[in-house]
C-alpha cells in the first residue's frame, strides 16, 4: 500500500511537472505565464522538500528507536548470560549435592555395618568374659586371692563393658549424624530444584524478550531502509524539480527576450499574409479548445494573438508554424488539438477564424493570453486576458 502511494505521488509530479513544461505562451482556460510556471514548480518543490523533511525526521527517529531497542536488546543478552551462569551454577551445585547424598547413602551403610559388627564382637567378648570355658563369672570373683585382685578384676570387666558401650555408642551417633546429613541434603536439593525452576522461568521470559526485541528491531530496520528509499525518491523528485524550474527560469528569459525582441523588429499587415487552404480548418479548432466557452469577441481575440504572432517577424510566418512551434499552446502538447481537428470546431469558431485572418484586431497587437490573474495587466475578455 505504502508503494502503491509513493508510486500515485510519483506519477502525480511527474504530470504537474509535464503540464508546467507544456507551452511558453498561456492558452485557454488552462493557459499560464511562465512566470505562473515557475512559480507552481517552486511550490511544489517546496512540498517535495517539506515532504522530504518529515521523512529525514521520521527515518532520525526510527534510528533513534533502533538505538533504544539494540540498548535494551544488550541488557536482556546481558540478563540472560547472567541467568543462563546462574543455572550453570546450580546444576553444578545439584550435581555435588547428589554426589554427597549418594556419598551419604554409602556412609549410611557403611555405618550400619560397622555397627553390627561391632555389635557382634561386643556380644562376643561378652560371652567370653561371661561364659570363660566351664567358670562362670562369679566363680571366677570368687577366685580371687585378695581384695585387690578382685577389684582389678571387676575394673577390668566394666573398663571392657564401657569401651564396647561407648564404642556401640558412637556408631549409633555416626550413623544419626549421617541419616541427619542425608535429610539436610535432601532439603537442600529441593531448595535448588525451586531455584532452578525459577532460573529456567526467569531464562524462558527473557528469551522470549530477545526474541521479541530482536524482532522489532529487524522491522524497525525494514522500516529505516523504506525510509532510506522514500528519502532517494524525494531528492530524486527534488533533483529533477531543481532542473524544471531552471529550465522554466530559462524559459523566461527567452520569452523576455522574444517579447522585447517582437517589439523592436517590423511586422507585417494581416492583409500581406499568405493563408493556406487548411489554416482556417486549423485556426478555428484552435479557438475551440482555447476559447470554446468564451464570448464570441474572446474567440476572435484568441485568433488575432495567432495572426499577430504571424506578422511579427520574431515568429513564424505561417499558421502551421505559429500554432506549431514548441511549447506554445498547451492543446497541441496534450492532444486536444488533433482530437478537435477530427471532430470540427462550432459556426462561431470558424467566423471568430474568418474574422480574425481578415485583420480584425479587437486585443491590437498582443502576442499572448491566459486566464485573468492580477499579476497581469492588460485587456481582459471573458475569462482571458490579452497582453
Amino acid at each position: 500500500m505504502r508503494r502503491s502511494r509513493k508510486l500515485l505521488r510519483k506519477i502525480i509530479s511527474i504530470a504537474i511537472a509535464a503540464t508546467l513544461l507544456t507551452g511558453l505562451a498561456p492558452a485557454g482556460t488552462h493557459a499560464e505565464t511562465t512566470s505562473e510556471k515557475i512559480k507552481k514548480a517552486e511550490q511544489l518543490k517546496k512540498v517535495t522538500e517539506e515532504q522530504k523533511k518529515a521523512v529525514d525526521s521520521k527515518k532520525e527517529d526510527l534510528e533513534d528507536t533502533k538505538q533504544q531497542l539494540q540498548d535494551y536488546l544488550n541488557k536482556l543478552n546481558s540478563e540472560l548470560e547472567e541467568i543462563s551462569n546462574n543455572l550453570a551454577e546450580i546444576e553444578t551445585r545439584m550435581s555435588e549435592k547428589q554426589t554427597e547424598i549418594v556419598q551419604a547413602k554409602l556412609d549410611i551403610e557403611a555405618a550400619k555395618i560397622e555397627e553390627a559388627r561391632q555389635y557382634e564382637l561386643m556380644k562376643k567378648r561378652l560371652r567370653v568374659i561371661y561364659e570363660k570355658g566351664d567358670v562362670s563369672l562369679l566363680q571366677t570373683f570368687m577366685q580371687t586371692t585378695n581384695y585387690s585382685d578382685f577389684l582389678n578384676k571387676a575394673e577390668y570387666v566394666g573398663r571392657l563393658e564401657e569401651y564396647d558401650r561407648k564404642m556401640f555408642d558412637g556408631l549409633v551417633q555416626q550413623r544419626k549424624l549421617v541419616e541427619e546429613k542425608e535429610e539436610v541434603l535432601k532439603i537442600e536439593i529441593e531448595q535448588l530444584d525451586e531455584l532452578m525452576g525459577d532460573a529456567k522461568a526467569e531464562k524462558n521470559k527473557v528469551s522470549t524478550l530477545v526474541n521479541s526485541t530482536s524482532g522489532t528491531i529487524a522491522a524497525t530496520d525494514g522500516a529505516i531502509s523504506a525510509a532510506e528509499l522514500e528519502q532517494r525518491a524525494y531528492e530524486s523528485e527534488i533533483k529533477e524539480q531543481e532542473a524544471n524550474l531552471t529550465a522554466l527560469k530559462k524559459q523566461l528569459e527567452e520569452e523576455k527576450a522574444l517579447s522585447e525582441r517582437a517589439n523592436r523588429m517590423a511586422w507585417s499587415n494581416a492583409s500581406d499574409l499568405g493563408f493556406e487552404g487548411s489554416d482556417r480548418e486549423l485556426l478555428a479548432c484552435l479557438i475551440y479548445c482555447e476559447a470554446g466557452n468564451q464570448p464570441y469577441i474572446g474567440q476572435v481575440a484568441v485568433g488575432s494573438v495567432v495572426v499577430n504572432r504571424m506578422r511579427s517577424a520574431a515568429f513564424p510566418n505561417t499558421m502551421v508554424g505559429v500554432i506549431y512551434q514548441k511549447r506554445q499552446f498547451s492543446p497541441v502538447g496534450s492532444g486536444r488539438l488533433a482530437t478537435r481537428l477530427s471532430l470540427g470546431a462550432t459556426e462561431s469558431c470558424y467566423r471568430a477564424a474568418d474574422e480574425a485572418m481578415a485583420g480584425v484586431q479587437p486585443v491590437g497587437n498582443c502576442l499572448f493570453f491566459r486566464t485573468v490573474i492580477p499579476q497581469i495587466k492588460g485587456t481582459i475578455i471573458g475569462g482571458h486576458v490579452f497582453y
